[in-house]
């Protein structure tokens, strides 16, 4: 592996192996790559529970893999700058609609209590109905009181409008979610 991955240096580009070992990944190697500003490659391995929570937090990469040509194809594209990033939901808020208004500049607003997180106004939405998702899109507008706000926080209540859908019933579930890549 380590011969593999340094074959694919070029002269703009140079792949350094800094520690090879064979086991789980653990904590003192996310430390490692942490301090190196290094990706870390795990191959038929997988990384320890606290090992994951430590590189989310400190913002290190893990890649684990199980058959050599995808690794060596996916640091070939990286080294390229060719690799689509990956694009994750990341909820960040959750409220129930407690009732339904109609506004004559908005239309139907749901009246909302946000029961977890925040909502954002430039935040994706999804709405279920039940376990049945009904909308998913932008907010249309975010409302506190008479005042448009940017966020709302857990346990307040606000007004939400939904870009070009109006199909809003109490008991409604709300989720707030942005796309991180």
């Amino acid at each position: 592996l380590t011969k593999a991955l340094e074959e694919l240096s070029t002269t703009e580009v140079k792949v350094k192996v800094i520690h090879a070992m064979v086991g789980p990944i653990n904590e003192s190697d996310v430390n490692l790559a942490r301090a190196s500003a290094a990706v870390m490659i795990g191959f038929n391995v997988q990384a320890e529970v606290s090992a994951r929570r430590l590189a989310d937090k400190e913002g290190v990469d893990i890649r684990l893999y199980e058959i050599i040509y995808r690794m060596t194809e996916d640091i070939e594209k990286a080294l390229q700058g060719m690799l689509e990033p990956e694009v994750k939901e990341k909820v960040i808020g959750r409220a129930q609609v407690l009732q339904v208004f109609t506004a004559s500049k908005f239309g139907r607003v749901a009246g909302c209590r946000v029961t977890d997180g925040e909502l954002r106004r430039n935040a994706k939405v999804k709405l279920y109905r039940g376990t049945d998702l009904v909308y998913e899109g932008d907010m249309g507008s975010l409302r506190h009181e008479k005042d448009d706000v940017k966020e709302v926080k857990q346990g307040y209540e606000c007004g939400v409008g939904f870009k070009g859908f109006s199909d809003i019933q109490p008991g409604d579930q709300l989720i707030c979610y942005i796309l991180e890549k």
